[in-house]
């Protein structure tokens, strides 16, 4: 018995993941087909990465402002959060990116009296990205703030902070400390779901390899290569997504 706990701690699945990629790399470096492919699509990945960063961040920062929204005591700032969240959670990914990028971009650009033709494709991927997870992450963060405990609102407001001030220095650290993970985990899925920016001619991966498999016809080398990239990168944040989480369980033993 003791020996088949032991097996089943063993993360097989873990084994087997990398001993595939580890094949699927070799036969990329030494297929000259799937190695032309893996050439070509890999120019795309400094878009891919800097769509993602950069949209990750804006959406933390709308995440927080509509998060805090959801705990406000205002109707206002209340209301306002709860429509954004459920009217963006209630769209398709794609469509939410679509509509950003063709309407909404372009409509804020001509109140502004800019064209909306000299926005770039990239700038409008990252806006609708941020603005599609901006409402997941608001989620998080009000999950976060309402785990704790109530009783510490009052301790900070008893010693004469504002609201603004407890929230800021006492619920606030707590709370992101908590939520770390499920934010790593956001940040994992909107790295897969930048390749939906695709469908804008934003030149990331996705595009680079739909566009070298249309003008070569080799689509199983440029999807396969597509496919490894997106796991490789995936199973390494991840990899440090579930190390962050063992670290922040340990600190609290």
């Amino acid at each position: 018995m003791k020996i088949l706990d032991r097996l089943n701690r063993i993360p097989w699945w873990l084994f087997a993941i990398i001993f595939a990629l580890l094949a699927a790399f070799y036969f990329v470096l030494t297929t000259q087909s799937f190695r032309a492919s893996f050439d070509f699509i890999i120019r795309g990945i400094s878009i891919t990465v800097q769509t993602t960063v950069y949209a990750y961040g804006i959406a933390l920062v709308i995440g927080l402002v509509m998060g805090l929204g959801r705990v406000s005591r205002n109707p206002v700032f209340s209301n306002i959060a709860r429509f954004y969240v459920e009217v963006v959670r209630g769209i398709p990914m794609l469509v939410l990116i679509f509509y950003i990028s063709f309407v909404a971009v372009v409509d804020v650009a001509g109140l502004l009296g800019i064209e909306g033709r000299d926005i770039p494709m990239n700038l409008r991927a990252i806006i609708a990205l941020a603005v599609a997870y901006g409402a997941f992450m608001a989620e998080i963060f009000r999950a976060g703030i309402q785990s704790i405990d109530r009783g510490q609102m009052e301790a900070a407001r008893s010693l004469g902070m504002s609201y603004s001030n407890a929230m800021r220095y006492v619920i606030l650290p707590q709370a992101i400390r908590n939520v770390l993970p499920a934010l790593g985990n956001d940040f994992v899925a909107m790295l897969k779901d930048s390749s939906l920016v695709s469908v804008l001619a934003v030149r990331d991966i996705t595009q680079v390899a739909r566009l070298h498999a249309g003008s070569t016809f080799r689509f199983r080398e440029a999807y396969t290569v597509l496919a490894v990239l997106y796991l490789s990168m995936t199973l390494v944040l991840s990899a440090l997504v579930q190390w962050l989480e063992r670290r922040l369980h340990a600190g609290r033993k």
